[in-house]
């Protein structure tokens, strides 16, 4: 991974575009591309979504994966860390033996 985060930082430092990549605008880049792959999905099932716009699909996932990146890379966050720290509050908040199988939040009763 640390490669790929690698390549993304050099394609944009070969640009020169990190001067227009402040937290706020990368945020709201990122929520576009968001929206954009989320649009692969409106009116239809999943499933054919995915049938008819899968590699549209991948090229907005990888958009929304870069603007994080690139966010976490402007606010100084290191992405692994903060992935583990996420993932340590998570098994907090949902534990196995009360959420396996279950779609409900922490906060919804049992």
């Amino acid at each position: 991974m640390n490669q790929t985060i690698e390549k993304i930082i050099q394609f944009r430092d070969e640009r020169d575009w990190k001067q227009f990549h402040n937290p706020k605008d990368l945020a709201i880049s990122l929520m576009l591309e968001a929206a954009e792959l989320l649009e692969n999905f409106q009116w239809k099932t999943s499933d054919e979504a995915i049938a008819k716009n899968m590699t549209n699909i991948e090229d907005e996932l990888a958009d929304v994966m870069i603007y994080a990146v690139l966010l976490a890379d402007n606010l100084g966050i290191p992405i692994e860390q903060m992935i583990l720290n996420k993932i340590e509050k998570n098994e907090a908040k949902y534990p196995v033996d009360r959420f396996k199988g279950s779609s409900r939040k922490y906060n919804e009763a049992e």
